[in-house]
């Protein structure tokens, strides 16, 4: 097997590619968590959901929505809050 003598410069240019990668990936999810509002794929993606289960949601008012030309969108505080409310907490034995 053949060694190979790695030197401060390579563990220093490793370190900034690492630190680069790293904040690439932070400033993808800060960006992923800020959005405010949410298309009904994104929110069928996020809570693993059946069109037709959002469109019940929908319809019996547990979701609030907007719609602008011709596509729904959800506030994704909204969507927070629903699921706050609706937690369910097991008592302990």
């Amino acid at each position: 097997m053949p060694t190979s003598i790695i030197t401060t410069d390579d563990l220093r240019d490793f370190k900034i590619e690492l630190l680069d990668d790293i904040k690439k990936i932070l400033t993808k999810q800060a960006s992923d968590t800020l959005k405010k509002y949410l298309k009904s794929s994104e929110v069928m993606e996020m809570l693993q959901i059946s069109p037709g289960t959002l469109q019940n949601l929908r319809i019996n008012g547990t979701l609030p929505f907007s719609k602008m030309g011709g596509i729904i969108y959800y506030d994704s505080e909204d969507i927070q809050k629903v699921m706050r409310d609706n937690r369910v907490q097991h008592p302990s034995d």
